[in-house]
């Protein structure tokens, strides 16, 4: 098995080094720069919370990706309310982040076919669990007309521990566990 490099080796002494493969590598690290960007916009509030969703990790092999993020804290509106609905309402969020994350992933990198997706939840300890991981592929239908979110994540690939509308920390699993093939 040869492992064959992503990009094309840089050799300035050849002939046309300047057009030789780097129209790929700059419309892959464009795509990559407007998915980061899109995030930023797109991703800054939420429906039930105000704070911000923050990446960890992006990293791109071939067409696959793997991404990791910090799920929102719980809005400090809800601080009034039971502790229970303000968890609901986060819970509620990570997963629909995870379905828009998703869909932003295929939508703005055209050559991404898979992607592996966490999100992590920062403790009292400051220490980060896993509560949503997922192996989404392209071709898989967006199963837009499920109302549930959470049965919606389901169907697109998420694995995740949801007991009594909020989301629980999960085993962290390797990426290739959450293949299904």
């Amino acid at each position: 098995m040869s492992f064959a490099p992503t990009f094309p080796s840089f050799d300035p002494e050849s002939e046309d080094w300047w057009s030789k493969g780097t129209s790929k590598l700059a419309k892959r690290i464009t795509d990559v720069s407007l998915f980061v960007r899109a995030m930023r916009i797109q991703m800054r509030f939420g429906d039930l919370t105000r704070a911000p969703l923050r990446m960890l990790r992006f990293q791109i092999r071939g067409n696959v990706v793997e991404c990791d993020w910090l799920a929102r804290s719980a809005d400090p509106w809800d601080g009034s309310l039971r502790l229970d609905v303000g968890k609901r309402h986060a819970s509620l969020q990570a997963l629909r982040d995870a379905v828009n994350v998703q869909s932003l992933l295929f939508c703005t990198l055209p050559d991404v076919d898979a992607a592996y997706l966490r999100t992590y939840r920062e403790t009292n300890t400051s220490a980060r669990e896993l509560i949503i991981a997922g192996n989404v592929h392209r071709g898989a239908p967006s199963f837009r007309n499920v109302h549930s979110v959470a049965m919606r994540a389901k169907l697109l690939g998420f694995r995740f521990l949801l007991e009594d509308d909020i989301l629980h920390a999960t085993r962290e699993v390797p990426n290739m566990d959450l293949v299904d093939w």
